[in-house]
């Protein structure tokens, strides 16, 4: 037997040692940090379900840009609450929309920043649904000129990346067609490849104000209880022309992550969604967790399972703590 001639322990004894066979590494540049963008002037709203994240009107965007690239966080993500809603979810795509007016905001104040959008009509949309309803139920392709006039608007208005999260099929390549049409060629599409139909979303409803008014989001975002699946649903979007694949929820998918790490090249991003937040917050100020720890440990797990990038609300928590 190799016991005792190897221990594995020699190399845990103190932290020097354990930092220098450290197998994964979590930077602040890896990180997105999520933002939600609210009408109105001098506004910074708590979201009473994820404490310590904030809607904010787009006169306070700058300052929160800036802090981003102070911690060394170089992206974000940009959600919208706009003014009006309707059946067709237009303000998704107006020129002087919530996020059309908050991305021209940060590219003129914070230009280093890299703009993040995410691509939907849930937040547009009176019924609260991603797509468009007709005869009672959600036409796919009507939804995808919706979609892409959208992934335009944000590129026109200096998005630097576009990131659809509808999961209509075939909206990838409807959005590539168009952008390249429009001379925006250049913009790359982060694509949620993988998005499950997830009871974590919670509290980001309530922050975005996207409740669906009846039913759910069964008929079009993915059964958790599927794997396969996830690589299928991935295959078409590389193929339709994304740049980065993207699985969401990240903690209770870690498995999907690791496949999708296997199976593709692209580089693989994971959103660690606002439930997962929440309810280490939660747990945190009950006292029964090391709220500091156990978000390393979480941020750390979804790096190893392999995703390169991780989108979460703990992004500027988490690249204090590698500051020191």
């Amino acid at each position: 037997m190799l016991f005792p001639d190897y221990r594995p322990r020699r190399l845990r004894k103190n932290e020097a040692f354990r930092a220098l066979i450290r197998e994964t590494h979590l930077s602040p540049a890896q990180l997105i940090y999520p933002i939600f963008v609210m009408p109105g002037k001098n506004r910074r709203e708590q979201i009473s379900s994820m404490p310590g994240v904030y809607r904010l009107s787009v006169d306070q965007l700058a300052k929160e840009g800036k802090e981003c690239l102070k911690l060394g966080v170089n992206s974000v993500i940009l959600f919208g609450l706009p003014e009006k809603k309707d059946p067709m979810g237009s303000g998704a795509h107006l020129k002087d929309g919530i996020i059309q007016r908050a991305i021209r905001e940060l590219k003129n104040s914070v230009p280093e920043l890299l703009v993040f959008t995410d691509v939907c009509l849930c937040e547009y949309t009176s019924h609260g649904h991603c797509g468009i309803i007709l005869e009672n139920q959600i036409d796919n392709d009507a939804t995808l000129e919706i979609l892409a006039r959208t992934a335009v608007s944000h590129a026109a208005a200096g998005a630097d990346m576009v990131a659809p999260s509808d999961m209509m099929d075939g909206r990838v390549g409807e959005i590539r067609a168009a952008l390249d049409e429009e001379n925006f060629d250049t913009v790359p599409i982060m694509s949620y490849a993988v998005k499950y139909a997830s009871s974590f979303y919670g509290p980001f409803r309530d922050a975005a104000d996207c409740a669906p008014q009846e039913g759910d989001r069964r008929g079009y975002q993915m059964d958790p209880a599927n794997s396969l699946e996830a690589l299928r649903e991935a295959t078409l979007d590389v193929e339709e022309g994304a740049d980065i694949l993207m699985v969401k929820p990240a903690v209770a998918y870690l498995d999907i992550i690791s496949k999708l790490r296997d199976e593709f090249d692209l580089p693989i991003a994971a959103y660690h969604v606002s439930g997962e937040y929440a309810m280490i917050k939660a747990a945190g100020a009950k006292g029964w967790i090391d709220e500091e720890r156990v978000m390393a440990e979480t941020l750390l797990s979804i790096r190893r399972a392999g995703a390169e990038i991780i989108l979460t609300y703990f992004a500027k928590d988490m690249a204090r703590l590698l500051q020191g």
